[in-house]
């Protein structure tokens, strides 16, 4: 029974997570992990106004879906030049501590973020670019007005606009503007000002709407980002994180959207609400839209075909805010903040509530937040996020002690039995069911749980999951060093020394069990741990860190207690034979 016990504890977990790695791999539109079919890329089919034609390297924004019948269209189509505005769009960069950021002219649409204080995983001699607009690549975020009489007659993100920027952050200065103000168009003149502080990723952008017609208008402000459905460069092909849109409200929290779920059009979101923001995500990095609680905004998550040689462009999230009545010569301001940057946990959540949400824990977030505040609140006082981890292992340990203790002390006891319960099996043999009721009066006699090691150890796997999703998702880890060769707590090993050492630690573990009589038992008890340690080659470093500190007390603790209850300690190698 403690063999079977012990066999089918392996077989669980380890299929466990065999599975679970592969389904999160379809979950997140993926191929799968173990069992990959080829992906099949088809670009999004443009929704909208009928007859609207795409333009190559403009993203038109049709009605949003589920939008108020008095939401209008965002046009598709390229919008003429407005008078006194300049024909021929120009881009500009603007330079801060953190950022460099690239402007469109045309609309003011910022087209390319590069991040000073990150570098690129794929190639660490450059800094790390989020949004960009490139033959390879389409990513940017967009802000215009509609609700015109005919599509275009208002400022959109093809408007061309002129500049006035700085173009970087001086000494001593905490703060620039950056502002393109737009023609006459259908009777509104739009200011678009972007303010950009030292230090910051989250940006404030002021439009303002000026009536320079005779009659009052009523126009809508849309934000939108429009980015291809690629990967993300440099990131491992053997694990998978989420990367697409997701819309946060109040009301219904966060709301991921696939890729291929927006394809099918059965993305859903919540497409009304007064609060809240769209995003992209991926993997460490996000961008959001946001605007001031208590507007009211439809939301809208879509394809779209923008004529870019870019595969699998390009999907959209968008916000449209109806704006109050405007007399002639009147202006209306809306105030809107847009962010791109880190996933830094404490940051967002200064930015707006539910942002820290796109750092997605999964279904684990109620463990996992905590377990990052406790790791954050180490790293303060150790200031070296490989040892942080070493240490916030080592208090989860000291805080599941007498369930590990308990988990422990009874595979003690059944090691201590299994000498008898060894020869009763061999002299039983030839019958299983008097087999089967003398196991059962020695487990009685000697007041043994045949499961008594389970569950311990099966109350904590859940924490040590989230923990699990703490490291992997913490942006904080990212091209970071721990000691010697580690050099990025975010990329394996480059000599594979920590998942060597997991590995070993892992078959200590295995060989400090009493090896099954059954040899088909046997080779499973050191097979599981094999497969299960392969996976760790391909796994960050701070992971299998965090993974061998586990394994290394858990066999201090395990060593300590069969000592102390008069069990020695044996290492049973395998016997295949």
């Amino acid at each position: 029974m403690n063999d079977i016990r012990r066999t089918i504890l392996w077989v669980i977990f380890g299929f466990s997570m065999v599975m679970l790695w592969d389904q999160w791999q379809v979950y997140n539109g993926k191929k799968a992990t173990f069992f990959p079919n080829p992906a099949q890329q088809t670009a999004p089919t443009a929704t909208g106004a009928p007859g609207a034609v795409p333009v190559a390297n403009t993203a038109g924004v049709p009605s949003a879906a589920g939008s108020s019948p008095n939401v209008a269209a965002v046009p598709t189509g390229a919008i003429a030049a407005p008078v006194a505005a300049p024909a021929v769009k120009e881009r500009i960069e603007v330079t801060t501590d953190v950022l460099k950021l690239t402007f469109d002219t045309e609309g003011g649409s910022l087209v390319r973020t590069e991040f000073l204080k990150h570098t690129d995983m794929a190639d660490k001699s450059k800094n790390f670019v989020l949004l960009d607009d490139t033959k390879d690549r389409v990513y940017m975020a967009q802000t215009g007005v509609i609700g015109g009489s005919a599509a275009g007659a208002f400022p959109t993100h093809k408007t061309p606009m002129t500049v006035s920027a700085q173009r970087a952050l001086k000494d001593g200065e905490s703060e620039m503007t950056v502002r393109f103000t737009s023609g006459d168009v259908g009777g509104i003149k739009l200011i678009k000002t972007y303010t950009l502080r030292r230090g910051a990723y989250d940006m404030a952008v002021k439009h303002e709407l000026t009536n320079l017609s005779a009659t009052p208008l009523s126009p809508q402000l849309y934000l939108q980002l429009v980015r291809d459905g690629g990967k993300p460069s440099g990131e491992s092909s053997f694990y998978s994180t989420f990367t697409g849109p997701a819309v946060y409200t109040a009301a219904k929290k966060y709301q991921k959207a696939e890729f291929a779920d927006i394809k099918k059009k059965n993305a859903d979101y919540e497409k009304q609400s007064s609060d809240g923001y769209v995003s992209m995500v991926q993997h460490y990095f996000a961008s959001a839209w946001m605007l001031p609680e208590g507007v009211p905004r439809s939301i809208s998550i879509d394809g779209v075909d923008i004529g870019s040689p870019v595969a699998d462009c390009c999907y959209r999230a968008t916000m449209i805010a109806p704006l109050d009545s405007i007399a002639p010569g009147a202006t209306k301001a809306v105030e809107a903040k847009f962010f791109a940057g880190p996933q830094v946990e404490t940051e967002l959540e200064k930015l707006a509530p539910g942002l820290e949400l796109v750092k997605d824990y999964g279904w684990l977030t109620i463990l996992a937040k905590p377990l990052y505040w406790l790791l954050d609140k180490l790293h303060g006082f150790i200031q070296n996020w490989g040892w942080s981890i070493v240490a916030l292992v080592l208090l989860l340990k000291a805080a599941f002690y007498w369930l590990n203790a308990k988990a422990y002390a009874s595979m003690a006891k059944m090691k201590a039995v299994n000498p008898k319960i060894t020869e009763m099996r061999e002299r039983l043999k030839d019958n299983p069911q008097q087999m089967q009721q003398e196991m059962m009066r020695i487990y009685r006699e000697e007041k043994v749980n045949p499961m008594g090691g389970c569950f311990p150890i099966m109350i904590q796997i859940p924490v040590f999951i989230a923990l699990y999703w703490v490291l992997l998702s913490s942006v904080e880890m990212r091209n970071v060093p721990w000691i010697l060769w580690i050099k990025d707590l975010s990329s394996p090993d480059p000599f594979y020394i920590l998942p060597l050492v997991m590995t070993a630690t892992t078959l200590l573990q295995t060989s400090l069990n009493p090896a099954p009589p059954d040899p088909m038992q046997a080779k499973m008890m050191w097979f599981m741990p094999l497969i299960f340690s392969v996976m760790f080659f391909f796994f960050p470093a701070g992971l299998v860190l965090y993974w061998i500190t586990n394994n290394i007390l858990s066999i201090l603790q395990q060593w300590i207690i069969n000592t102390r209850m008069g069990v020695p300690p044996q290492f049973n190698l395998p016997k295949f034979k």
